[in-house]
């Protein structure tokens, strides 16, 4: 498109929008009733707020949907039951190994790692 085209385009929308400026009526009354009347019918179908002053549910509603819901708090709970199991077990084959070791100078958990384990820990293969 030329420049001179887009000009005169651009001459004639405003001469468009210049006259839809100046014919500014205002919507009749039967035109806002129905679109009153059609508003009641779509706000007839939401529920119905509640007060702000009313309690809704106890504190266990209210910790679970601080959460995440039920899904969160079976995974929380889960999380916690293995951690309490894990931790009061006691394992004879950890019990043997610790008591292997007499001099506190050497430590249970050294682990000598090869030259390459550093190149594989970068990695994310161990």
């Amino acid at each position: 498109m030329r420049e001179t085209d887009k000009h005169n385009a651009d001459r004639v929308l405003e001469t468009y929008f210049e006259a839809a400026r100046k014919d500014c009526r205002a919507p009749s009354s039967e035109l806002m009733a129905r679109i009153l009347a059609d508003a009641a019918d779509v706000q007839a179908g939401f529920p119905v707020a509640r007060a702000s002053g009313v309690r809704v549910g106890g504190f266990v509603r209210q910790l679970v949907q601080g959460l995440g819901g039920w899904p969160a708090v079976a995974g929380l709970a889960a999380a916690v039951v293995t951690g309490l199991w894990i931790g009061m077990s006691q394992s004879s084959a950890l019990i043997a190994y610790a008591t292997t070791y007499d001099e506190p100078d050497e430590a249970l958990y050294l682990v000598d790692l090869s030259a390459d384990a550093l190149f594989e820990l970068d990695e994310g293969a161990l």
